[in-house]
C-alpha cells in the first residue's frame, strides 16, 4: 500500500526534483551496457546524489517558511517557544509599525535571509531549524513512523539510525560535490558508486521526508 504524502506545493516541488534523481539513475543504468572511454556512467549516479539532498533541503528550507507563516499569522500563545523568542532587527520591526508589511511577511523575510546561506544537510541543524515550527522530538518520532510506515516494525530503526543514515548520505554527497568523490589521498581514483547504492539513498531521502512531514502534520 503506498504511503500518503502531503498535498503542498512543497511537497510536490520536492517529489518532482527527486523524480530529477531517479531519471539520472535511470539514465546511467540504461547507458551502461554502452560503455565509451569518453563517459563516465557513474557520473549519472553521482549527480543523482547530489540531486537528492538538493531536493531535500530545499524542501525542508520552505517547508519552515510556510510554517512559520502560518503560525506567525495565528499569533497564538501556543506557537513554539522558538518562534515566541524570535527577534527580527529593528528595520523590519519599524517597517511592521509603519504598517509597510504584516509582521508574518516580516518574520519570513527575515528567517528566509537568515536561512539562504545555510544547507540543512546535517541532522542537528534540521532539529534546531524546526524548532520555529514544533516542540516535538522530529527525528525519534520520524524513526518510529519510518519504521512502522516502510518496514511494518519489521526493523530496530531508532533516532540515533536515521540520523546517522541521513548523515552518511549528505556526507557523500559532499565527497561528491566538494572532493570530485576522490578516494581520500588519491588524486585521480574515485569511490565505487552503483545503481543499486545510489537508489538506497534517494529511497531513504524520501522515506525520511515523508517521516518529517508526518512529525510535522500530526496534531497528537
Amino acid at each position: 500500500m503506498a504511503v500518503p504524502r502531503p498535498q503542498t506545493r512543497q511537497f510536490e516541488a520536492f517529489m518532482t526534483n527527486l523524480s530529477y534523481a531517479r531519471r539520472m539513475v535511470e539514465a546511467g543504468r540504461m547507458l551502461t551496457p554502452f560503455k565509451s572511454p569518453t563517459i563516465d556512467i557513474d557520473d549519472f549516479y553521482r549527480a543523482a546524489w547530489v540531486q537528492a539532498v538538493a531536493a531535500i533541503d530545499h524542501w525542508l528550507h520552505e517547508e519552515v517558511l510556510r510554517r512559520v507563516a502560518e503560525l506567525a499569522a495565528k499569533d497564538s500563545p501556543d506557537m513554539p517557544y522558538q518562534l515566541r523568542v524570535y527577534e527580527l532587527p529593528l528595520h523590519r520591526v519599524e517597517a511592521v509599525r509603519r504598517g509597510d508589511v504584516p509582521l508574518p511577511d516580516a518574520v519570513v523575510e527575515h528567517l528566509r535571509d537568515k536561512l539562504a546561506a545555510q544547507s540543512l544537510q546535517h541532522p542537528g541543524k534540521i532539529s534546531e531549524v524546526l524548532k520555529l515550527v514544533t516542540e516535538k522530538k522530529v527525528w525519534y518520532e520520524a524513526a518510529g513512523w519510518i519504521n512502522g510506515s516502510f518496514f511494518q516494525g519489521r526493523t530496530s530503526l531508532n533516532e540515533k539510525k536515521l540520523r546517522s543514515r541521513y548523515l552518511e548520505i549528505t556526507q557523500r554527497r559532499n565527497k561528491i560535490a566538494h572532493d570530485a568523490d576522490l578516494i581520500d589521498g588519491d588524486l585521480e581514483q574515485r569511490r565505487p558508486i552503483d545503481e543499486a547504492e545510489v537508489t538506497d539513498a534517494i529511497d531513504w531521502i524520501e522515506r525520511i521526508a515523508l517521516g518529517i512531514a508526518h512529525v510535522l502534520d500530526d496534531e497528537g
